[in-house]
């Protein structure tokens, strides 16, 4: 996948264009590691609580990041994030769990998606993939968390399937971006995870699988999914791409390979804007 959706704006963040929908505006983007308070080794945007961080600095942080998006807090909606690939729907009596503490998160799930105005699904990532859902016609959109666990457990396919069951939707109606996240330039894996790769392949591991010297494979975590989305009809036009690697670009993004696993975590974000906030966020 060649080329990149993911733009920075004038805060730093990296941004997908708005997107006109017949349902609304959509707005998604994930934050890059710089323009916080956390002191080293989370310097300096991080926006994670469940990381060791002080949370004081976490919580200035995303006031920081919400001022930017415009929509407070209290409109924000996080999921635990237990690298499985449960996804669920949530509303406007969820709005806020997860926002100020991990504690409140939407329990067991690692994605999330909804059909309300101004309710900003959020989740951390620090080499996970991020994937942005939206639909091209009704007002419906989701973010999902996908380690290597969630991916091969096929959450991306579980997204799509609650989605054309619940809304009614055909997959070709269905967006999906793909967001910065480990590349598979800097991606090593065992057989452990080879094998459950092959599974969820279904016999095209050769596109997201290459072998070294060593015996241990590259993955491509960014390319299984989106062959996991094209295996449940997603066509591959509606699949956007990144070209950021967070372990290549950990000057940008916060990486956990990369960083030995003591770093901060980067914000994906995605809502529908209101019919009467559209104007202001164009």
């Amino acid at each position: 996948m060649g080329g990149d959706v993911f733009k920075p704006d004038e805060n730093g963040l990296m941004n997908l264009a708005p997107v006109e929908t017949e349902a609304g505006l959509i707005k998604a983007g994930i934050t890059v590691r710089h323009g916080g308070v956390s002191a080293s080794p989370f310097a300096s945007l991080n926006l994670g609580y469940h990381v060791g961080d002080d949370p004081a600095a976490v919580t200035e942080n995303r006031r920081r990041v919400a001022g930017n998006i415009g929509l407070s807090l209290s409109r924000w909606v996080q999921a635990e994030q237990v690298h499985g690939a449960a996804v669920q729907r949530v509303t406007g009596a969820d709005a806020g769990k997860g926002a100020l503490d991990i504690a409140s998160a939407i329990k067991g799930v690692d994605g999330l998606y909804t059909t309300e105005t101004d309710l900003v699904l959020t989740g951390c990532f620090a080499d996970c993939v991020p994937l942005f859902f939206w639909s091209k016609k009704k007002a419906v959109v989701g973010l999902a968390h996908a380690g290597w666990r969630g991916t091969v457990a096929g959450i991306a396919r579980v997204m799509v399937e609650r989605w054309t069951e619940a809304f009614h939707l055909h997959p070709d109606e269905i967006m999906v971006a793909i967001g910065p996240s480990i590349g598979p330039c800097c991606y090593e894996v065992d057989d452990r995870v080879v094998e459950r790769v092959h599974s969820a392949a279904d016999r095209e591991a050769d596109r997201v699988l290459k072998k070294k010297e060593n015996g241990r494979y590259m993955l491509n975590l960014q390319e299984l999914n989106a062959l996991i989305l094209q295996k449940r009809g997603i066509p591959r036009g509606n699949i956007l791409p990144t070209s950021f690697c967070t372990s290549c670009r950990h000057d940008l993004f916060y990486s956990h390979r990369k960083e030995n696993g003591k770093t901060g975590r980067m914000l994906g974000y995605i809502f529908v804007a209101a019919q009467d906030e559209q104007q202001r966020l164009r």
